[in-house]
């Protein structure tokens, strides 16, 4: 009986010992994915609140490579990404995460203001800081869309 304890104790510390390292991975997985989303979260608050600056804060040293200032940055979003400018209602999708946690892709769904529905995919990248920021937006024009 005793024996058979002792096994039974092994066998639970090896199969917990053998499912942390996929537990700790979904952990930074859940933990990314919060972070690129309070990321877009505020962003979008930015766009909404027509506050430039901060929402060229979130754009990654690439993006800024190519949009030297808030103003010319935010002129090419209200221009080329209208409903991420001025979304109407709009949830969270789909994530990945890379392995190494150092990049994120978020899906976001748009119901903009016209009644367009909208897929809106978001890289991020984590900075030397730890935190993330927006790398680049693609835009698609959600035409099997039941609305959110």
């Amino acid at each position: 009986m005793m024996m058979s304890m002792r096994i039974g104790v092994a066998l639970f510390l090896t199969a917990g010992l053998l499912a942390a390292p996929a537990m700790a991975q979904q952990d930074v997985k859940t933990e990314v994915a919060g972070l690129a989303k309070d990321v877009i979260e505020q962003q979008i608050a930015a766009f909404l609140n027509d506050d430039a600056t901060t929402a060229y804060s979130f754009a990654s040293p690439e993006i800024k490579s190519v949009f030297p200032n808030a103003e010319r940055f935010f002129e090419m979003v209200k221009k080329s990404y209208g409903p991420v400018y001025r979304p109407g209602n709009y949830a969270f999708g789909r994530h990945q995460v890379s392995p190494d946690g150092t990049v994120a892709y978020q899906e976001v769904l748009i119901s903009a203001p016209d009644g367009k529905d909208w897929a809106v995919y978001y890289e991020l990248k984590r900075q030397r800081d730890g935190q993330f920021a927006i790398n680049g937006v693609r835009i698609k024009r959600e035409t099997n869309s039941q609305g959110i």
